[in-house]
């Protein structure tokens, strides 16, 4: 008897067809391995959305803004007050302004209001304070990092250096005077009927703030007339005061998640079904794009100057 023919090849699994058997499913080994998928998918999309994807949106968001600020400047529609003609308080979101520091090559549309949504397109004006150019201090808010991180080198400006700020009533010029951290002294006291600027953005390592940053800057001229504003800071929503959090996407993130475990499960059918090659190449974009929704959801969660 020739020993080869008592040899068998051993079976192997993971494909249907041509000999092949399935994988046996072992249920506690895959739900812990789906569990570790959907923490690692996640925390992938998250770090994609914070330091590319969210850059790429911001963008494309400020080129919108921009056209928009150009039109209503040019029309004479560009609101200098806390209402609009019919008045109405102003949209959130809408552009109001066009912020340049040139000694940081910064250009940058500024809306109103300052909740993390808001700053998703740039920097926000905080609806309890003047508009820049007005009388009074006019506080704007950017993100540190995220969203193309307007204000990552706002912690470089030095005394003397210009801001130029662009609105509805002219434009105006102010002069830095200096950074403040938590435990700073506070600036002099702004002179009565005189402007201040305060830009406002997260201190420390992007997306690791160690507290806040503040760079106060003084109006060289003349102040604009303003309307009294109809907010104040008791009545500004927590949402949209400094590191202020939302909950409104809360349900959309909980949605896109339960999109991704059922991609994950998917995914487990497919690989012992047909096997790993197979399933990853049918089910990694539908993986990609769903984890990436739930990603821009979880963005909308965290503190607004990240």
């Amino acid at each position: 008897m020739n020993p080869l023919t008592s040899l068998r090849l051993p079976r192997r699994r993971g494909r249907l067809g041509e000999g092949l058997v399935p994988a046996p499913l072992r249920p506690g080994l895959d739900l812990a391995r789906g569990a570790l998928v959907l923490v690692f998918v996640l925390s992938v999309c998250l770090s994609l959305e914070l330091a590319m994807v969210s850059g790429v949106q911001g963008q494309a968001s400020q080129q919108k803004a921009f056209q928009r600020l150009r039109g209503d400047l040019a029309k004479g529609t560009t609101p200098v007050g806390p209402t609009d003609d019919e008045g109405r308080g102003l949209p959130s979101g809408l552009p109001i302004a066009y912020l340049e520091i040139p000694s940081i090559g910064l250009r940058q549309v500024i809306v109103e209001g300052t909740t993390a949504a808001n700053l998703f397109t740039g920097p926000g004006h905080r609806r309890d304070t003047p508009l820049p150019g007005q009388g009074g201090v006019s506080v704007i808010l950017g993100r540190r990092a995220a969203f193309g991180g307007p204000f990552s080198r706002i912690h470089t400006l030095d005394p003397g250096d210009i801001i130029k700020v662009t609105t509805g009533q002219g434009v105006y010029e102010y002069r830095v005077i200096g950074r403040r951290r938590e435990g700073d002294a506070l600036p002099p006291p702004m002179k009565p009927g005189r402007g201040r600027l305060l830009l406002v953005t997260a201190d420390g390592r992007p997306f690791l703030p160690s507290g806040v940053l503040r760079v106060d800057a003084d109006l060289g001229g003349p102040v604009a007339p303003g309307p009294a504003r109809l907010m104040t800071n008791a009545s500004l929503p927590a949402a949209e005061q400094i590191m202020g959090v939302t909950t409104d996407s809360v349900w959309a993130l909980a949605l896109w998640i339960q999109a991704l475990i059922l991609v994950l499960i998917g995914a487990a059918w497919a690989w012992h079904r047909w096997g790993r090659i197979q399933a990853w190449v049918v089910t990694f974009p539908v993986l990609l794009l769903v984890g990436l929704s739930a990603s821009g959801e979880a963005a909308r969660l965290l503190p607004n100057l990240l």
